[in-house]
């Protein structure tokens, strides 16, 4: 096992001391970078740059070289369970993600395979072990996948949505229906990302994007209890140290109890939630990450600083902290202004800790 160089960012998910607030960001690995534009055009399409291993080493350590962040996450897609049970992705110019076979019915539901990860998706798999090789110890690797609520928006509505009109007629026609194909993907999520965590992942997320859609009583019903029994089922402890799980809901701030009662280590929050409300909502049950707009990256440096210092004071003195954007950062930011974000949150938060 190799010991880890930088640790801060295993440290704060579990509430441990730390020297200064450790700093990823979501879609870190991403078109804002013209090394990775230049990657992706090398691969000939984006399903291509996800399923050979070496080119999703490579854009994965991208944003490192660059950057001092305090963790590599994963380069991989969502929509790869669905993918491996037989739905045909694609994706369409200027569209986004595609299925030929969306699932809308009882006979295409109880047919979906549960994928074998080390099988089926394996080129996952070999890019976490290729990864962890080449990060040496440098920084944790996280590991992801999408909540099976998230997930079933795709396979269902064939791709993304606005109305999500298929799937929530099915949640209110045939809730039964909608509750086995959620279990079917639960249990998927739950191989997957515990395979990924047997390959080298120091620390996993759950991305729930779309279940700010649901009213509070479905939230709970079809999202959150999914999400509850996949962290129920995880391996939390590998390589003789804790894997620490993060859940992240999009808009999900009005349910911070809630979700504090899955069994997470840690909740992300995005834009809209006060981090300081948030803090004190929840106490020290969990730690917090999060939660600078996306869009302060399009301004200068000063102004990302002083917006940067903004969110530092809000969670305030001590530990249990990630730093974060409230969602992924947008393709159009400079880069260099991504690195003056990352470069404030160590030189400011070094206040906040000690």
């Amino acid at each position: 096992m190799t010991k880890l160089k930088n640790d801060r960012f295993l440290r704060a998910l579990l509430r441990q001391p730390v020297d200064v607030t450790p700093v990823w960001m979501m879609r870190q690995a991403g078109r804002y970078l013209p090394e990775y534009r230049e990657t992706r055009k090398k691969a000939g399409s984006f399903m291509q740059l996800c399923t050979t291993p070496e080119l999703a080493c490579e854009v994965t350590l991208q944003p490192l070289r660059r950057f001092p962040l305090d963790a590599a996450i994963l380069f991989s897609d969502i929509l790869t369970i669905p993918d491996a049970m037989g739905l045909g992705l694609y994706f369409a110019e200027g569209e986004g993600p595609r299925f030929r076979c969306p699932v809308r019915n009882e006979d295409r539901i109880e047919a979906l395979p549960v994928p074998d990860p080390e099988q089926d998706l394996r080129y996952v798999m070999d890019a976490v072990r290729l990864i962890r090789r080449e990060l040496d110890g440098a920084v944790p690797l996280i590991g992801f996948s999408g909540s099976p609520w998230t997930l079933a928006t795709y396979m269902v509505e064939g791709g993304s949505s606005k109305d999500f009109r298929i799937i929530k007629a099915m949640l209110y026609e045939r809730p039964g229906l909608l509750d086995r194909l959620l279990d079917t993907v639960g249990q998927a999520v739950t191989l997957y990302l515990n395979a990924q965590i047997a390959a080298g992942a120091q620390a996993v997320m759950l991305f729930d994007t779309w279940g700010g859609a649901l009213t509070p009583s479905d939230y709970c019903r079809f999202s959150l209890k999914p999400m509850e029994r996949i962290i129920a089922g995880l391996s939390r402890e590998h390589e003789g140290r804790p894997v620490p799980v993060i859940l992240f809901t999009k808009n999900g701030g009005q349910w911070l109890e809630a979700m504090t009662d899955t069994g997470a280590d840690a909740l992300g929050l995005d834009w809209t939630t006060d981090l300081g409300d948030a803090r004190r909502r929840v106490g020290d049950q969990v730690a917090l990450q999060g939660n600078l707009d996306p869009s302060v990256l399009y301004a200068s440096p000063p102004v990302i600083r002083e917006q940067v210092g903004k969110v530092l004071a809000s969670f305030g003195k001590g530990d249990g902290h990630v730093f974060n954007l409230g969602h992924g950062i947008h393709p159009e930011v400079d880069p260099d202004h991504a690195g003056a974000m990352i470069e404030a949150v160590h030189e400011l938060s070094a206040a906040y800790h000690g």
